[in-house]
């Protein structure tokens, strides 16, 4: 019997810690970005039209309320998409795109082109992505903006100016998703 119940205590310590349930995916309480280890700031639930898109989480070395001090802060941080559908790459660049053009002026766009079409390729490079499958985007100072499908990296985008404007799609004035913004910023 204590055999038992000390390999039952074993499996409650060394289970992963999840933070959070959101429509059923599991997410960590914690994620790990360059060197530094960032909590999650909060969740929710993409929707388009009814249908449920994707689980976004946010990770940022220090927990924010405030869409503004998230985009600004200049340390590390990850925006992690759980599919909860297949999405082709097109529909994936295209929905990121119209989130930048939406939350960015025209001039900030247009000095980006080039890094949005660096983004762009990234993301064709990450293909279509199936229901299960884990899009994280990372900021990683002085290196820049990394996507990774599932753990296999696809690519980075330097520069801070692209990440922050990169975060205005979730966290800006005019986000993807009002009540994904709402998650992210853990309310």
């Amino acid at each position: 019997m204590k055999k038992l119940l000390s390999l039952l205590l074993i499996m409650l310590l060394t289970a992963p810690a999840y933070a959070l349930d959101v429509a059923g995916v599991k997410l960590d309480d914690s994620a790990k970005v360059g060197d530094a280890s960032l909590p999650l700031n909060g969740a929710g639930l993409r929707t388009r039209m009814f249908i449920k898109v994707y689980v976004g989480a946010l990770y940022l070395a220090k927990k924010t309320t405030a869409g503004d001090a998230a985009i600004s802060d200049p340390g590390a941080k990850r925006v992690s998409l759980h599919l909860l559908r297949d999405l082709k790459a097109e529909q994936v660049s295209s929905a990121l795109n119209d989130g930048l053009v939406a939350n960015n002026s025209a001039a900030d766009i247009a000095k980006l082109d080039g890094k949005i079409k660096e983004f762009n390729s990234v993301l064709n490079a990450v293909g279509n992505a199936k229901k299960g499958d884990v899009i994280n985007i990372d900021y990683l100072p002085g290196a820049g903006t990394r996507v990774s499908l599932n753990g296999d990296n696809k690519g980075t985008v330097a520069g801070e100016d692209f990440n922050r404007a990169l975060l205005k799609v979730w966290l800006g004035g005019k986000p993807v998703d009002a009540d994904l913004k709402k998650g992210m910023l853990g309310g």
